[in-house]
């Protein structure tokens, strides 16, 4: 199970979002964390429809995508779709 993290360096509310997905892999430390900025990965972004930041997709063992949160998810949110990526 992997997590997803677009960013982009003035987006304040980043900050707090890594804050919550170290929080959720501090819990869960078999999941694969990878923080994108989207300006340097523009290509990925867009075949994503990555269109604010931050913007959070979890994908599941089979990669299919579990949830996506755009803004600053809550760590309870982050924890049952991993639950969820479980399944």
């Amino acid at each position: 199970m992997r997590l997803e993290l677009y960013t982009s360096a003035f987006c304040d509310p980043c900050h707090r979002t890594r804050e919550v997905v170290a929080e959720a892999q501090a819990l869960v430390p078999a999941l694969q964390v990878a923080e994108l900025d989207v300006a340097a990965h523009q290509d990925r972004a867009a075949d994503l429809g990555i269109t604010s930041t931050p913007t959070t997709i979890i994908y599941g063992a089979d990669d299919r995508e579990v949830l996506r949160a755009t803004g600053v998810p809550t760590l309870s949110r982050l924890l049952t779709a991993l639950a969820q990526a479980l399944d």
